[in-house]
Parts: C-alpha cells; structure tokens; sequence
C-alpha cells in the first residue's frame, strides 16, 4: 500500500492551507470586534440622546425612568419626549441602514440605494398627498407611504426586468421615477394650503420630532418581521455580488432570492419612511461607511444597519445642539450625504465607469 502524499496533501500546500485559515480567522476576529464596537457607539449615543437637552439628567435618574420610577421632570422629558424619539431614530436607522445595502449589495453598485432609485421618492410623494388633498391623520399618511414605497418598488423592478434584472437598467429606471415623482410632490405642495404646507414640508424634510411610541412601535415590528426575512437570506445576496453566473452555479435561486430580499428591504424602508420621513442618504452612506471599516468579508447587513443607526442619533444630535438654531435630522444627514454621492459621482466619471 503507497504512503505517498496526495497532491492536495503535500506539505509544500500545508502553509498555504494554515495561511488562509488563519486569515479567515482574522477577518472574523476582526468583524466581530467592528461590529461589537459600532454596536458599543450606538448605545453611548442612545444614553447621550436620552440624558442631554434643555435639563441634563444624568445616567441613574434616566435609569430609574426606563425601570418606570417617577423622577420629578425626568419621567416627562425622558419617558415621553426623548425615549420614544431616541428608540424611533436607532430602530429607523436600522432599518435604512440595512435596506439600502441590501440594494448596493443586490445591485453591485453603490449608486443602487432606495434614495436614488425612486423608492423614497414614492413614499414621499403619496405622503404629500395624502396630507395635502386627502387631509389624511398621521396613520393614515404612514399608510399610505407605505404602499406607495412598496408599489414603486414594484414598478421599478418590473420594468427593468428582461431576461433578468440588469442593476444599471434598474438605476437609470429609478431615477426617471423618481424625478417624475418629485416632480409630482412638488406641484402637491404648490397648491397646498398654508398649514396643509408646513406639515407636507415638515414629513417630507425626514424629522424626529413629535415622535410616538405607536410610531416606534410599527417600526420595531417591521424590523423584528422583515429582519430576520432578510437576514435568512444574507449569504445568497452575498453570492449575488459574484455575478448572476457564479452565484447560480452555487447554488443561488436568484428571482427568488431577489423578489424575497427586494420585498423585505422595502418593506423596512417603507415603515421607517412613514414613521420619521425620507431622513437623506442615510440608506446611501450606510454600506459604503461599513465596508470601508469592516472589509469585503461576510455579509454587510448587520454593520450596515449599526451605521444607519449611528448615523441617524448622531446627526439628530447635532441638529439639535450644535447650532443655535435646530434642524431637523434629513437637514444634517442631507449635508452630510451630498459631498459624498458628488465624489462617488465624480471618481466614476474619472474610471471611465458607468452607473
């Protein structure tokens, strides 16, 4: 009997082998300390959210508040004005954050987020009219975003299908609804009334104030539904980044796995958008920031969503303390996003790239 080594034995591959494991047990070390970290600066800035304001409270008095002590004016500022808004702006940062890699990831573009391809822009635009013609309640505008978000989603994938979806086909089809959209709120608003106005303008600017727990609370329910939907299907999106040849020959039902990942992201983006209004670019910066400081390894939802989530305390943060007036949190994200996409515009052009 031979006791020679196979070639796929041969100790001149053993160093090759040790070195991959040990480089994948690297890039896991190294993803699970980021993503512990992201989650650790989320919660500093949920507690800073919760004690900072006209009053200062300090972290035991907002302690007892959330065990539901009664703490003279701190059960009032914090249980019933910054806990439901600090919970909202974390939950709908999640959910942009994770909704719009979903399509940068889906897509292999960065372009691909639900900001530029239409679906914000939908939500808005049936939000201004349900405020302004429909004079709908508050409930009944979050319903109404919702189903418009959901149903441009599905015009614009339909239209862009041929023998599969193309994601540069998708884009530009994005974009032409979503200027005809914007469009179309923008002539809403110009007959709008004068109070009917201040309200449109106030959702379609993405805020955080007046936030609710019934609010809060629809958001937490998408997210807890549509997450793990979209979650269960991160190593098949993942796959999708290899090219629609690759990822079948692994395995990858790829209409399935897009029609499931393109309903949950919507749907997350959706309730998120009817509860605080389209905060900009949040969907947009959310990827890109998690695999600069992340890697290429592995799914990016999970980070993605922590940086949405940072991305929306902190911004609100600034917009309410760090000048002497405040701003709404779309305002400071909306500054923060558009240098961005004008040098992600521009580094394209330079490449000789297309969307």
């Amino acid at each position: 009997m031979s006791t020679s080594l196979s070639p796929a034995t041969t100790p001149a591959d053993t160093p090759t082998l040790a070195a991959v494991v040990a480089d994948r047990v690297r890039r896991s070390r190294r993803r699970a300390l980021v993503i512990g970290i992201l989650a650790a600066l989320v919660a500093a800035a949920y507690l800073i959210t919760l004690m900072v304001g006209e009053t200062f409270y300090t972290l035991s008095e907002v302690w007892r508040v959330v065990l539901g002590e009664t703490v003279p004016g701190a059960s009032f500022a914090v249980g019933e004005l910054r806990l439901p808004r600090a919970t909202l702006a974390a939950l709908a940062g999640f959910c942009f954050g994770i909704g719009g890699v979903t399509f940068q990831t889906m897509l292999r573009n960065p372009l691909a987020s639900p900001d530029v391809i239409g679906i914000t822009s939908g939500a808005s635009a049936a939000a201004a009219f349900a405020i302004v013609v429909l004079g709908l309640t508050e409930t009944g505008v979050s319903a109404f975003a919702i189903v418009a978000g959901l149903g441009v989603a599905v015009i614009v994938y339909t239209l862009s299908f041929r023998d599969g979806v193309a994601g540069t086909r998708l884009i530009l089809i994005g974009i032409g609804i979503a200027a005809m959209l914007d469009s179309a709120t923008a002539y809403v608003l110009s007959q709008a009334a004068q109070w009917d106005l201040q309200q449109a303008q106030r959702w379609l600017t993405g805020s955080l104030n007046g936030a609710t727990w019934d609010e809060t609370a629809q958001v937490a329910l998408a997210l807890l539904v549509l997450g793990p939907l979209l979650l269960g299907q991160a190593r098949n999106l993942f796959m999708l980044q290899l090219g629609d040849d690759t990822a079948a020959a692994l395995g990858v039902r790829l209409e399935r796995t897009r029609i499931v990942v393109i309903v949950a992201a919507v749907g997350l983006l959706a309730f998120a958008t009817a509860a605080t209004g389209p905060i900009a670019f949040v969907a947009f910066l959310s990827g890109p920031i998690a695999a600069r400081i992340i890697g290429s390894s592995g799914s990016l939802l999970v980070p993605s969503g922590l940086v949405g989530a940072l991305l929306v305390l902190v911004a609100d943060l600034i917009g309410q303390y760090a000048f002497d007036t405040r701003y709404p949190v779309g305002v400071v994200t909306g500054v923060l996003g558009a240098p961005y996409l004008v040098h992600l515009l521009i580094r394209t052009n330079r490449a000789g790239g297309s969307l």
